[in-house]
């Protein structure tokens, strides 16, 4: 018998920066690093279109989100929950 594998889902921890749409807000994803020729520690910020189904992120918000199937043509993240 095969074993179906589920893929793990991957929580991403971001700021919500923008709520003036309909069910979606903009949230500010920033990510650590560290640069491999100068061992600089370096930090990047991407912007996320995140689905918000029942409208609860607000501006200042730190919310959990997750990648699924692509709701639009830029928004294919989605809401887990608001953390703070």
């Amino acid at each position: 018998m095969e074993e179906t594998k589920k893929k793990e889902i991957k929580l991403f921890r971001g700021t919500v920066i923008s709520d003036g749409m309909d069910k979606t807000v903009t949230v500010k994803f920033e990510r650590t690093y560290q640069n491999p020729y100068t061992k600089k520690i370096m930090r990047s910020f991407k912007n996320y279109k995140v689905h918000d189904e029942l409208e609860q992120a607000k501006v200042g918000d730190t919310v959990e989100f997750y990648e699924g199937r692509p709701k639009s043509k830029t928004k294919y993240m989605y809401l887990d929950r608001v953390v703070g």
